[in-house]
C-alpha cells in the first residue's frame, strides 16, 4: 500500500478518480473516459498509469492479454492524507483561515453542514481562545494580521 498519497500529481488525481469510481478499469477504459476530457495521447494515460503502478497507488491484475488496474488506496483515505499534509505547511494562525475559505467554496449538502456543525460545537468546547504563529521567529506578519 502507499504511505506518500500528497505525493499524487493533479494528472494522476484524475487517473485515480476514474479507478475509485470505478473500482476496477484497465488501460483501454481509462483512454476512452480521460481523452473527450483532456487532451492526453494514449501514451500520456498509459504513463501516468505506470507511475501510480509504481508509487503503488494502483495494482495491476494480468487477464488474458490485457491489465487491470485496482486502486491499493481508498479515496477518503487519500484526500485525507494530501489535506494533512497541506495543513502541515500552513501556519497554525491561519489554518483556520484556510478552512473557512474552502467551506466557502465548497456545495455542501445538509448533511455535510450540520456534520461540521456538531464537530465545531464539540471542537470549541476545548479550543484555546488563540492559535499560536508557528512561522520562523520574528519572520512573519502573522502576529500583525489580528
Amino acid at each position: 500500500m502507499a504511505e506518500n498519497t500528497n505525493e499524487i500529481t493533479t494528472s494522476e488525481w484524475e487517473v485515480m478518480r476514474i479507478v475509485w469510481s470505478l473500482g476496477q478499469v484497465n488501460s483501454r477504459d481509462l483512454i476512452d473516459l480521460l481523452q473527450p476530457k483532456r487532451d492526453w495521447q494514449d501514451s500520456t494515460i498509459k504513463t501516468l498509469i505506470g507511475r501510480l503502478v509504481k508509487k503503488g497507488f494502483l495494482k495491476t491484475e494480468k487477464e488474458g492479454r490485457r491489465f487491470n488496474y485496482t486502486a491499493t488506496v481508498p479515496e477518503i483515505e487519500a484526500m485525507e492524507n494530501a489535506t494533512q499534509s497541506l495543513f502541515e505547511h500552513l501556519c497554525g494562525m491561519k489554518k483556520g483561515q484556510t478552512l473557512a475559505a474552502l467551506i466557502d467554496q465548497t456545495t455542501l449538502s445538509q448533511t455535510d453542514i450540520l456534520q461540521l456543525q456538531q464537530l465545531l460545537t464539540a471542537k470549541a468546547a476545548t479550543a484555546p481562545e488563540k492559535v499560536a504563529c508557528d512561522c520562523l521567529p520574528n519572520k512573519c506578519d502573522c502576529e500583525k494580521e489580528e
